[in-house]
């Protein structure tokens, strides 16, 4: 019996008045290679002119990550699994697969905040209580705090049971292929890269999204620091035995 394989997925939340729907976006064929790119860790503003007397290795944020691939989409191939979905296969066999493509296009569009006017409110109080002002006028200080009304959408990239990070789409490319009568797009290839987003993006957490985001984020940096430490062994110890002393 062939191995059945998991298939990832980016997972978006639309808000709603009762909180928020999830919106399940499945890739039907997984990526052949995925870019992982990492933004190293360090000091604000240092990174071109350390400062006198501070510790280069000294950090004031954690790196950043990001993950570039390419997803492949298919009418006719979702039509002909009908059997196994028959649902994307009506869907498909009605407007291709731009149902899928409207879904990451929207991944692009700010929506309202993550956590709804609570949001606003929290932070707007926030600010008020701790005195500080966001715009300066002639040297006096204003109250005039302007809070952002809308907010990128987060979403969720599932990449197997060890990798689930909340992410934004910072760049997304499509190129169709081929239409049906309507000029509905039956095949695309898209190219996607996603932003990682850090728990200090994520703070305070307020809201049902934010606090998703931070979960998953924690999760998979715990399974990251549980695989690094499994990654230990002879090996390591054999290569540790050729160091010089105090190791």
């Amino acid at each position: 019996m062939a191995a059945q394989y998991l298939k990832g997925a980016l997972i978006s939340f639309i808000p709603t008045l009762a909180g928020s729907t999830p919106n399940v976006i499945v890739f039907q064929y997984n990526p052949e290679t995925i870019t992982h790119t990492w933004t190293a860790a360090g000091q604000s503003g240092s990174a071109t002119s350390p400062k006198a007397g501070v510790n280069p290795r000294a950090a004031d944020y954690i790196p950043g990550e990001s993950f570039s691939f390419k997803l492949s989409l298919d009418g006719r191939d979702m039509i002909a699994d009908g059997a196994t979905n028959p649902v994307a296969a009506t869907v498909a066999s009605v407007s291709g697969v731009y149902t899928r493509l409207a879904a990451l296009e929207m991944l692009q569009y700010p929506s309202g905040s993550a956590g709804g006017p609570a949001l606003v409110g929290t932070v707007s109080a926030s600010i008020s209580a701790a005195g500080v002002s966001a715009s300066v006028t002639g040297g006096t200080s204003t109250q005039n705090t302007t809070v952002p009304r809308s907010v990128v959408p987060m979403a969720l990239f599932v990449w197997g049971p060890q990798r689930i990070l909340p992410v934004r789409v910072t760049s997304l490319s499509v190129t169709e292929t081929m239409y049906d009568a309507l000029l509905n797009p039956i095949q695309a290839e898209v190219s996607i890269t996603l932003q990682v987003i850090t728990p200090p993006e994520l703070s305070p957490p307020v809201g049902e999204l934010t606090q998703i985001g931070l979960v998953a984020y924690n999760y998979t940096q715990g399974l990251r620091q549980a695989n690094a430490i499994a990654n230990l062994g002879d090996a390591a110890a054999t290569i540790m035995g050729m160091l010089p002393t105090p190791f």
